[in-house]
């Protein structure tokens, strides 16, 4: 009887399976046979068989596909899912392409494991429904995330950093959990599904008086939870942690919680809202706001565009820029989340995963960069096109995608999100949100030009080397700046994967 209960549940958790066999047999590896050889042996080693092992899943996911809904969303499997599974499998393939050539840490096997067991920890994320597996799977991912962070002994940026970004999120992580407790006094389950109906069957109890007040214990467990994942998603004003972590963590670490991390919180923050929180919307339209978590949410994007975008024009990191860049596209895919329709939701999916790839390789272009020269100070960015043509010219593709420039797949991206988000209210109530993300596109187009300026204008020192770039990191990048080329110019190749995939969940 044993066996037939746990049949299901292995089958659904296989891809994972494999991800952490990987892991393991990594750790072996390094341990047993490669501490004496090379740090750059032992990292190309390690990262061949961990992207065997992604590779695996991937083919897992794509071979075998299960449809379940496993002890009431548990563990829920169906196309969606396993469309960002994917993405995420091969996001931690591209981070470890981009940190073979690394030297910041002698314990090669120890950065690996962590790197899978991260990825498991967001694939458990996205294929549950269920306020347990989700809090468990998010303390895996970010307890991974923080000793990521403070790999490289050698750096006090980086211990520092690691500190920081621990005790914010042991405090994102007690406020997200007081919500969840508040949602289990509510509905008493833990059930997404079940928590919605609990609240549908609390309005139409006529305990919602007036439809204009909320039960005192649902507004706290919202704004709980939206304190708790705004700080995940590095939303303003909960971003403290971010500069310092972008700026302090190992390139590779650093570039993994810029890409891959962001995907799998933006992907169940929706999750939680619209499938838990169904009946609790509000609205943030500018002549009738009704309270909810919309308007909390709309109050936070608001923010997040403004200070994101205002504080990284005078930046002289490259890293805190990118840092302060992410709080603002926050800002943007937060506007999905308030439209909160299938539109938006499949907007979001297309936005959050090429704003990986774009930030990914951008951190890859950085990584060189800071390791030519010793800093990522945006003056050593001086005269680069004519140090590393074919890097420069990844960069200059890369920022233009982030600052929405057609025919990028970050201007289309814009303009399906916001596109999404006014076709959610027949009144434009929210075309206040949309006008001012427009506004701070602008903006991010300033300080995108400023390092683009400096790459392509500015002249190099004098005494300054050319840049010797790993072939396998250049090929990474390359292969990064190409995809989001090629999503910008023919976005249905992915598009059509999430509308479908968006369509079959019924979201």
């Amino acid at each position: 009887m044993i066996a037939i209960f746990h049949a299901p549940l292995l089958q659904l958790a296989l891809p994972e399976v494999i991800v952490v066999c990987a892991a393991l047999l990594v750790l072996a590896m390094d341990i047993l046979f490669l501490r004496t050889c090379r740090t750059r042996i032992r990292f190309a080693v390690a990262a061949a068989i961990a992207s065997a092992g992604c590779a695996g899943a991937i083919l897992r996911l794509l071979l075998a596909p299960e449809q379940a809904n496993f002890l009431n969303g548990t563990l829920v499997a169906n196309p969606l899912t396993h469309l960002v599974q994917i993405a995420l499998l091969v996001l931690t393939i591209l981070t470890l392409g981009i940190s073979v050539d690394s030297t910041f840490t002698e314990h090669v096997g120890e950065f690996v494991l962590l790197l899978l067991i991260a990825t498991v920890g967001m694939m458990f994320l996205v294929g549950s429904q269920d306020l347990l597996v989700i809090f468990i799977s998010l303390e895996l991912l970010s307890l991974s995330l923080y000793i990521l962070t403070a790999l490289d002994k050698r750096s006090a940026r980086s211990s520092e950093a690691a500190l920081k970004y621990f005790l914010f999120g042991g405090m994102s992580a007690a406020f997200l959990l007081f919500g969840f407790s508040l949602l289990y006094g509510f509905s008493h389950s833990t059930s997404l599904a079940e928590i919605a109906s609990a609240i549908h069957a609390f309005h139409l109890g006529g305990s919602h008086i007036h439809g204009s007040q909320l039960n005192p214990l649902l507004a706290i467990a919202i704004v709980t939870t939206v304190i708790g994942f705004g700080f995940k998603v590095a939303a303003a004003p909960f971003h403290f942690w971010a500069p310092d972590v972008y700026e302090g963590a190992p390139a590779p670490s650093a570039a993994f919680i810029a890409s891959g991390s962001k995907v799998a919180s933006f992907f169940i923050f929706f999750q939680i809202l619209v499938v838990g929180f169904a009946g609790a919307e509000g609205s943030a339209a500018w002549s009738r706001i009704v309270p909810g978590w919309v308007p909390a949410l709309a109050i936070v994007a608001a923010l997040s565009m403004l200070l994101g975008n205002l504080v990284a024009i005078v930046q002289r990191s490259a890293r805190r820029l990118l840092a302060y860049s992410a709080i603002a596209h926050a800002g943007y895919m937060l506007l999905a989340m308030v439209a909160h329709t299938q539109q938006s939701f499949a907007a979001l999916l297309y936005y959050v995963v090429t704003y990986a790839l774009a930030t990914l390789g951008a951190f890859g272009v950085v990584a060189v960069v800071e390791k030519q020269t010793g800093s990522d100070q945006l003056s050593n960015f001086d005269g680069l096109s004519r140090r590393a043509p074919v890097l420069s010219f990844c960069l200059f593709i890369f920022l233009l995608s982030l600052a929405g420039i057609p025919p990028l797949a970050g201007f289309f991206g814009k303009f399906y999100l916001f596109a999404s988000v006014l076709a959610a209210s027949s009144s434009l109530g929210l075309l206040w949100l949309v006008v001012l993300a427009i506004a701070m596109s602008a903006v991010s187009l300033y300080y995108y030009l400023q390092v683009l300026k400096r790459v392509y204008v500015a002249s190099p020192a004098a005494d300054v080397e050319k840049i010797q770039s790993p072939r396998l990191s250049r090929l990474v990048i390359v292969l990064l700046a190409g995809a989001v080329v090629l999503l910008g110019c023919a976005p249905h190749l992915l598009l059509r994967w999430i509308l479908e995939a968006v369509r079959v969940a019924g979201l």
